[in-house]
């Protein structure tokens, strides 16, 4: 007897028989132009328990993920109307969906604009079924774990992410910090990732998306933002990398 599997937006349903879904219920939004690489996509990830909803083209993309808000986007990069790349830059104007993106090309500079867009990974076809469920639970499980995350303190700095504010410990006195809104997002974006080394254009892409600005901006907003934190006993917070952009100081 065949095995019948269909998913709906509550459970799944095998051979009519009703399963409750797992504590993971996310909606991915599969955007993929070929019928058969969708189907495979959606039945591996019903099978994990995930709802799934498929777009075609770019423009469907976009409404879908405007209506349904969606949990995680599998977006390929060439698909007809806009492609990967464009669709990528305008959900980066309105929400931080998590998105990995799906491409045939081998050039690293596809996988690089994709990355400096905002995506959260990609996959290159042909790919295994289960190394992309498993990068869509990798992904989901972080940028959860970021979402449940509301403050952060790095050494003499705290973060309050939900209030868009941040202080400074300065000799037994919490102090706030009077910043922009792009020099909080900026702030917040680099204390997320205390170790790492920043690329301007991958602090203007994720911080400012909805920017024209060119990435010389950044380098502003860093030393408005280094002499904001130098007047509290803050020196030398943002630290030059040579090559490559800023990051932060080692805490003290």
């Amino acid at each position: 007897m065949p095995v019948i599997v269909r998913a709906d937006f509550t459970g799944i349903i095998i051979n009519d028989l009703y399963l409750e879904p797992p504590v993971d219920n996310s909606l991915v939004l599969i955007v993929e132009d070929e019928p058969e690489i969708a189907q495979i996509l959606d039945a591996y990830l019903v099978r994990e328990g995930y709802r799934t909803v498929r777009a075609a083209d770019g423009e469907t993309a976009l409404q879908h993920h405007a209506l349904l808000s969606p949990d995680i986007v599998l977006l390929d990069v060439r698909i007809p109307k806009l492609d990967g790349f464009a669709v990528l830059a305008r959900l980066r104007q309105t929400k931080n969906t998590p998105v990995i993106m799906v491409t045939a090309l081998a050039e690293d500079i596809d996988r690089l604009s994709g990355l400096r867009l905002g995506a959260d990974d990609y996959v290159v076809k042909p790919f295994n079924p289960q190394e992309v469920v498993a990068r869509v639970k990798a992904v989901l499980r972080r940028t959860k774990g970021d979402q449940q995350e509301t403050l952060r303190r790095f050494g003499a700095i705290e973060v309050d992410f939900n209030a868009y504010s941040a202080f400074v410990n300065c000799n037994g006195e919490r102090i706030a910090l009077q910043l922009t809104l792009s020099e909080f997002r900026i702030l917040a974006y680099m204390v997320r990732r205390p170790t790492h080394a920043f690329d301007r254009a991958d602090i203007l892409d994720a911080c400012l998306p909805e920017s024209d600005a060119l990435v010389r901006t950044v380098d502003t907003h860093i030393s408005n933002l280094r002499k904001k934190l130098e007047a509290l006993g803050q020196k030398d917070f943002f630290p030059a990398v040579r090559g490559i952009g800023y990051r932060l100081a080692d805490p003290k």
